[in-house]
């Protein structure tokens, strides 16, 4: 049996507050995006995995798998529902992968998707607060703003991180968003203006943090040995890996470090035959801006609390040398938590397929994203290369 995963196909509905789509919309256009670009006839496909982090509180609708396969015509193949938090697309992804390697499926509909805008802000604060360990935090009011306020105040302690620091990734993203049509907000922002928006939770403001957000991705993953039926430029996944670390963020060792994350990253290289260098392009979980700081450390591009400095000084930037977060990232593109794993991915692939327009990174072979559930509870780490 082929030893790699292929994904022959991607798709992606445009992110927003979508008020004229519900659930079946977003996931149905997704999906058949992704078909279609694969060249996969319907019944070819075998099984499908939806990612959700918390349809039934956003839209009342549980019972996912069985509504995507409905709604996409697709028979009555198994279908899989996975919730990981905002990790829920990696999480569908990596079930995909592990069900083509062990054989028992040849090719899956992978889809991930949120319907976030139905309900006012303080219902879909809640909503993503039981992410968090909600007897010990949510419950006591420690929102997910709350909980990076905490981690941005150490990291700044600890390391001379700046609000100047916290504000370059959203600036970065948005002006990588300018050029992603997908993207839910497609404008540059000045670090002005970003520095002078109103406090969410001290230091972090609303321009640090990832908006509220309506969308879905898709792909077309198959095993390795019958891809090339379907299309001429499959990307591979070479890794894929998951670690957990303490729910409530009280119980960490520290709070400027996502252990999960290091590991599933250490552990995706070594089981990929890489190192960080041979990565071109990457997609790390920016929900909010001290986020991809800490995760820029985390997986080695700089050593702890240097973060900040690398964004000072563009080494993440398209044309430096990692690139991180050119669709726009979490901040920008947007952040339907249960799609946003499967967009990383999606991004990814148009990289490595040269498909990515004017955030084109020149020459990527190699593509990381890391997909993180909470402040870091969950990390799943994909690496993919052509």
């Amino acid at each position: 049996m082929s030893n790699r995963v292929a994904i022959a196909g991607v798709g992606m509905a445009k992110f927003g507050e979508l008020w004229d789509k519900n659930l079946r919309d977003l996931s149905l256009e997704a999906g058949m995006y992704a078909i279609f670009d694969a060249g996969v006839p319907g019944s070819d496909i075998d099984g499908m995995v939806i990612g959700n982090m918390s349809a039934g509180r956003f839209t009342g609708q549980e019972h996912l798998g069985a509504l995507a396969v409905d709604q996409g015509g697709l028979g009555d193949i198994p279908a899989y529902s996975v919730e990981a938090a905002c990790a829920s697309g990696g999480a569908a992804i990596r079930q995909a992968y592990m069900a083509i390697k062990s054989g028992e499926h040849d090719v899956m509909l992978v889809l991930g998707a949120e319907k976030m805008s139905d309900v006012n802000q303080t219902e879909a604060m809640n909503t993503i607060s039981v992410a968090s360990d909600w007897e010990w935090e949510g419950m006591f009011g420690a929102t997910f703003p709350a909980l990076y306020a905490f981690m941005a105040r150490r990291h700044m302690h600890e390391y001379g991180t700046t609000e100047e620091h916290l504000a370059l990734p959203t600036v970065k993203n948005h002006a990588n968003a300018v050029h992603n049509e997908f993207a839910q907000f497609q404008r540059a922002v000045p670090i002005e203006v970003v520095m002078n928006s109103g406090l969410l939770a001290d230091p972090l403001r609303v321009l640090h943090s990832s908006p509220i957000t309506d969308g879905a991705a898709g792909l077309v993953m198959c095993r390795e040995d019958i891809v090339k039926k379907y299309t001429d430029t499959p990307v591979y996944i070479e890794s894929s890996e998951q670690r957990s670390d303490t729910l409530a963020l009280h119980d960490r060792k520290s709070i400027t470090t996502m252990n999960a994350v290091v590991t599933s990253t250490k552990n995706a290289l070594k089981d990929a035959n890489l190192e960080l260098k041979d990565i071109d392009v990457l997609e790390l979980h920016d929900s909010f801006s001290i986020g991809e700081i800490i995760l820029t450390e985390d997986v080695g591009i700089v050593e702890k609390g240097k973060g900040g400095k690398a964004l000072e000084e563009g080494i993440t930037e398209i044309g430096g040398k990692f690139p991180v977060n050119t669709s726009g990232g979490l901040k920008a593109r947007g952040h339907p938590v249960g799609a946003t794993g499967v967009a990383q991915i999606v991004e990814l692939v148009l990289q490595l397929r040269g498909d990515a327009d004017k955030r084109q990174v020149d020459g990527a072979e190699k593509g990381l994203a890391v997909n993180i559930g909470g402040t870091g509870a969950t990390s799943i780490v994909h690496i993919i290369g052509r």
